[in-house]
């Protein structure tokens, strides 16, 4: 008989807890020869994180408001996903165009406790990452290096996006 671990619970509950909505997005590889613009900032807990010094640990960055019914969707897929990865992958969750307090409020609600919230109040910071549509993800391998953008909900505990995981590991 099988053991459940608590992260094999987590990822079933998440499974069950996400529904075809999450089944509405695009992913594209990074465009060739465009640089991956800088990232710097405080998240709401008080830490400062710069993706340059995360080289060697592979990276999720995805830009998100509450105004956005298909980011509130998949926050919790998110969650899961942080959840399960722990120290293997960096879940840096950027707040466009909100003040630090709404999305802090949010972040609590939903009990979003293992994401690394960063707000961008003016949209500077998705400005320079060329994001225009929420959510959108772009996937950073180990390296450094932008692989995959992601445009829309996605069940981030589910297979396809498990693969694209697995590719920032090599």
């Amino acid at each position: 008989m099988r053991m459940l671990t608590r992260r094999r619970v987590l990822a079933v509950i998440a499974a069950a807890a996400t529904g075809p909505a999450l089944a509405q997005f695009e992913a594209k590889p990074w465009p060739p020869g465009r640089a991956l613009p800088p990232l710097a900032g405080t998240d709401l807990n008080g830490q400062a994180w710069n993706l340059a010094e995360l080289k060697g640990r592979p990276v999720l960055v995805n830009f998100w408001a509450t105004w956005c019914a298909p980011c509130k969707e998949e926050m919790p897929t998110l969650q899961t996903l942080a959840e399960l990865e722990g120290e293997r992958l960096v879940v840096l969750a950027v707040n466009v165009r909100e003040q630090a307090s709404r999305a802090a409020r949010f972040v609590q609600s939903a009990g979003l406790t293992q994401l690394h919230v960063l707000p961008d109040p003016r949209g500077a910071t998705a400005r320079a990452w060329g994001v225009g549509v929420f959510p959108t993800t772009v996937l950073i391998d180990r390296e450094g290096r932008a692989v995959r953008t992601v445009t829309g909900a996605v069940d981030w505990t589910g297979s396809e996006a498990q693969g694209w995981l697995r590719e920032l590991r090599r």
